[in-house]
Parts: C-alpha cells; sequence; structure tokens
C-alpha cells in the first residue's frame, strides 16, 4: 500500500498539472517494474481532442516505451475512477492492475455509475483497487469546478 501511496502522489502532480493548464485536473502515471514509464494528465481542452483523458495519453506514451500495444505487467495509477472510453483502453492494453483516488459517481466505469467489468465475456480483467488517497483526488477535482462557478 505504500508504493501505492507514492505513485498516486505522482498521479497527483499530474493533475495539478492539468489544472495549472486550467484543464480538469485529473493525472495518470503508469508503472511497470517498480519504475514510472509514462505519465499523462487531461488535455482535450489544450489538444482540442476528445481522446485528451489522462490514461488515454499515458497509455499511449506507456506503449511507445514498452514498444508493444499489451501492458500487461503494468499498474496504472489515476486520480479518478475511469470513463468508460478510459476504461475500455485500459482493457485493450491488458493493464495488469488500476489504482485509482476518487471515485466517479456520474462517470466512472469500474462501478460508481457502471462496472464495465461485469460485461460479458470480456476478454481481460484488471484487478481494481479504490480509494487510494481519496480525499485529496476529489479535493482537487471539487475545488476545479468550485472555481469555475463563481
Amino acid at each position: 500500500m505504500d508504493k501505492d501511496i507514492e505513485y498516486m502522489r505522482e498521479a497527483l502532480k499530474e493533475a495539478e498539472l492539468a489544472k495549472l493548464e486550467d484543464e480538469v485536473p485529473i493525472g495518470c502515471v503508469i508503472v511497470k517494474d517498480g519504475r514510472i514509464i509514462a505519465r499523462g494528465h487531461n488535455q482535450r481542452d489544450k489538444s482540442h481532442n476528445p481522446l485528451g483523458h489522462a490514461e488515454t495519453l499515458a497509455i499511449k506514451a506507456a506503449s511507445e516505451v514498452v514498444g508493444d500495444w499489451q501492458l500487461v505487467d503494468c499498474t496504472l495509477y489515476v486520480t479518478i475512477e475511469p470513463c468508460i472510453m478510459c476504461s475500455g483502453a485500459i482493457i485493450q492494453s491488458r493493464i495488469r492492475r488500476v489504482v485509482y483516488g476518487a471515485p466517479d459517481i456520474k462517470g466512472g466505469a469500474f462501478g460508481s455509475s457502471i462496472n464495465i467489468l461485469e460485461a460479458n465475456n470480456i476478454n481481460h480483467h484488471p484487478e481494481v483497487t479504490k480509494g487510494v488517497l481519496e480525499e485529496e483526488c476529489s479535493l482537487i477535482i471539487k475545488n476545479y469546478f468550485k472555481s469555475k462557478r463563481k
């Protein structure tokens, strides 16, 4: 669990970068063999691309580092529960484990809104750990949206 906290703190640093870019502050890191091989933070507005989620950007970067689309020995850390698009990318890339901070009751696809892993005949089921640094991960996104409503 100590390593989970360490890596989630790194994902939170990515979320802070997103916030500085006036993006929804979600951050992600991907770990293989005890080291971070990829990082990502939301860049939808900056890139004008709906695929610019922290997880998809980190998965793309990790695939380039590994030299393969299969990330079977990797763990993905993300500050907010992945949406259905990102969950699909996680499943397709065969990521072994997903660790997320705060649930997303509106769009989380690992149980909060829907659970993609309950789909019949899905070909890969990552291990999911939730609630790591939940308060910090929740607070950064709540404060971001609170500042937007002023």
